[in-house]
């Protein structure tokens, strides 16, 4: 049923684990009986260090002519969405509290995702060795891009981030850990390849944990309570028009250019998403685990709940168009549901 109305059950997932938090939080608040925050802290780098073994290298490489698309992508994450919402925060300063406006840079400063932009290309039939290249690629830079946004975001509002600490704290939780599962891919690569599912099945745990960690915090401690109650149906309004604008532009752009759509379908999914993976491990350096992560992480989350569906029912157009020859595209069973 799931699969007909289009709604990825990690979508529900997140939804139970938020309600679950508001109706029962003492379990989950850090230092509680589950250990949650213990388990998002450690599990994080399990997730890393999985996804450095599924990596595979060769496929990233074969797109490396396509200097344009790799450009693009690149500018719409981390130039584009910041100057957009940056660009909006004279009207957004009068609806939302500091917490959220600096949750609203923070998701425009992350990188790409990565298993949903090649999912969605390969249903869409796109170029997927294009979005495996731009999503990866996406994740390394925004290790040392997205702090340095951050940093002078903050500066702007009269705050300050320790960058080197930030970006060393980022080094040894992102890119060592996949550097780590590189090298151990020819070892591990084929235990891993035959057991996809309980893979992806202990990348959406850690996931939920740290989500259910953070809102078990905020509302143990009051936060929302303390919101006007017009804050997340104005919050949804926004983050949905952030994701169609971006889109709406890089579809000009596309189309300026004259990119094929194969190579357009990978540009937009790629550089229109947000990495709910690698967002949520950096706010808990940035931000810490207090009761106010929840706020600030609070736009990243509807971010990606509506990039899913949104995404899912404009990939399902593409695949609907005649079937042609599509150089680099694998089959739909190759890239299931993604976990970001």
């Amino acid at each position: 049923m799931l699969a007909r109305l289009k709604v990825d059950p990690f979508v529900l997932a997140l939804v139970l684990v938020i309600a679950l938090a508001a109706l029962w939080p003492a379990p989950g608040v850090s230092g509680g009986p589950l250990h949650a925050d213990v388990i998002g802290s450690y599990g994080i780098g399990v997730v890393f260090f999985l996804y450095g073994i599924t990596l595979a290298p060769d496929q990233m490489w074969r797109s490396m002519g396509l200097w344009r698309e790799h450009l693009l992508v690149q500018v719409a994450t981390f130039l584009l969405f910041p100057a957009v919402v940056f660009g909006a925060q004279f009207v957004t300063d009068e609806l939302f509290p500091q917490e959220i406006l600096t949750g609203l840079f923070f998701l425009a400063a992350l990188p790409s995702t990565v298993s949903s932009s090649v999912a969605m290309t390969s249903l869409a039939r796109g170029n997927v060795p294009l979005s495996i290249f731009n999503a990866s690629i996406s994740s390394l830079i925004g290790v040392f891009v997205t702090p340095v946004l951050m940093a002078w975001y903050l500066h702007t509002a009269g705050e300050t981030l320790p960058l080197h600490t930030v970006i060393l704290k980022l080094l040894g939780l992102v890119l060592v850990p996949i550097a780590i599962g590189q090298l151990l891919r020819p070892l591990l690569g084929p235990w891993v390849s035959r057991h996809k599912a309980i893979v992806r099945l202990a990348d959406r745990a850690v996931i939920l944990t740290i989500v259910y960690n953070a809102f078990c915090n905020s509302v143990a401690d009051g936060i929302w309570q303390s919101q006007d109650s017009l804050t997340l149906p104005l919050l949804v309004v926004s983050v949905i028009a952030l994701f169609f604008l971006v889109y709406g532009i890089l579809s000009a752009i596309c189309r300026l250019l004259g990119l094929g759509v194969e190579e357009r379908i990978s540009v937009l999914f790629c550089g229109s998403k947000k990495s709910l993976v690698t967002g949520l491990p950096m706010a808990g350096i940035m931000f810490g685990s207090g009761p106010a992560t929840a706020l600030i992480i609070a736009p990243l989350m509807l971010f990606h709940l509506f990039q899913l569906l949104i995404v899912s029912f404009i990939a399902s157009s593409y695949a609907r168009r005649p079937v042609a020859a599509v150089p680099g595209t694998v089959t739909q069973g190759d890239h299931r549901a993604a976990a970001e």
